[in-house]
């Protein structure tokens, strides 16, 4: 796939993805275009006050409510990232409402403006909560899910192919629990949930790395799930500080104990490559072939936090959080 001749488009370009993708995006693979999709002017300014400026970029104010602006804004793009979404759990079970109106009738929005304006490839982001989820926003985005991987029967003959990324919790993400350690560990004392609690991890880089490389290998209706590390959450909280007192306050509403990427039901449909596996369609327009050379999962495969085989050490997660917390890079110096 020739990058420079193709015109991008990211939905919530203005967030912790978007901000991260533009980056690579502008410095590695030089698209001809690239717009960024927000509905916030202000912190489309505060791009451009940070040096997010370049002769192809583009800054278009819309909301993937409006399907009007979509058309408009899809108008000549050849490839979306879908990143926009609502993505707090809190905030989606007070507002089930709006949740429902951005991820999944948001995504319904993109999905006819891509076919209605020829965008040939669209790849959605999606979570490891919508693997049998437990709150509104894992539902949201099984629905979202749904919708993208079916709607490559919507597009018919038409070029347009729709695939999803599915992955775990993102360092330095907006709401990762990072920032909230290290504020707590002012005080000397460190909230988790349950002390078993386990979680997938990745760096926003990966994630980006993630979603182009399934952009350039999607040939419609997947769904890419990477293969990542596992995490304790009380490892992570020894790691950011570590000698804080820990006190353990009960699993809240919508939350899991672990989390699932690949489910056993899931896993009779989905491939093994070495980096990722490859969850396909179970629709008669899906064409087996199209990764037969990859590897089939044994009965009663499932992929999720607790049982991963890849898990992170101490020193990983100090190099992963390092941007995020600047102490953790001065502890690895002084170990050295």
């Amino acid at each position: 796939m020739n990058w420079s001749e193709q015109t991008v488009l990211v939905t919530g370009g203005t967030g912790s993805f978007g901000r991260k993708f533009v980056n690579i995006m502008l410095r590695e693979y030089k698209p001809k275009r690239l717009v960024i999709f927000s509905r916030d002017e202000l912190k489309q300014h505060d791009m451009r006050s940070e040096g997010f400026d370049h002769p192809s970029l583009r800054y278009f104010i819309g909301d993937v409510r409006d399907p009007q602006r979509l058309v408009r804004a899809f108008d000549g793009v050849s490839v979306v990232v879908h990143a926009a979404a609502l993505k707090q759990v809190p905030a989606c079970e007070y507002n089930p409402f709006e949740a429902i109106q951005t991820n999944i009738m948001g995504g319904r929005n993109v999905i006819d403006a891509a076919i209605d304006c020829g965008v040939r490839r669209v790849v959605a982001l999606s979570t490891d909560k919508a693997v049998s989820p437990v709150n509104l926003y894992g539902a949201t985005k099984l629905c979202a899910e749904k919708m993208f991987v079916q709607a490559n029967a919507y597009a018919g003959a038409r070029e347009t192919r729709f695939s999803c990324a599915r992955y775990g919790n993102v360092v330095g993400s907006r709401g990762s629990v990072i920032p909230v350690f290290v504020e707590q560990r002012k005080r000397g004392k460190i909230t988790i949930t349950d002390k078993r609690m386990t979680r997938f991890w990745m760096t926003l880089e990966q994630g980006v790395r993630f979603v182009v490389n399934s952009i350039e290998v999607m040939h419609g209706g997947e769904i890419f799930v990477p293969k990542i590390p596992s995490m304790k959450l009380v490892d992570l909280a020894e790691t950011i500080a570590p000698g804080c007192e820990v006190e353990f306050i009960g699993i809240r509403p919508g939350e899991k104990l672990h989390e699932a990427l690949v489910s056993e039901d899931e896993a009779r449909n989905a491939v093994e490559l070495p980096d990722m596996f490859v969850i396909q369609p179970s629709h008669p327009w899906w064409k087996k072939e199209n990764w037969e050379n990859a590897k089939a999962l044994p009965e009663g495969f499932h992929y999720t936090s607790d049982t991963n085989t890849r898990w992170l050490t101490n020193r990983e997660l100090e190099e992963l959080i390092a941007p995020e917390d600047p102490e953790a890079v001065q502890r690895r110096v002084v170990q050295v």
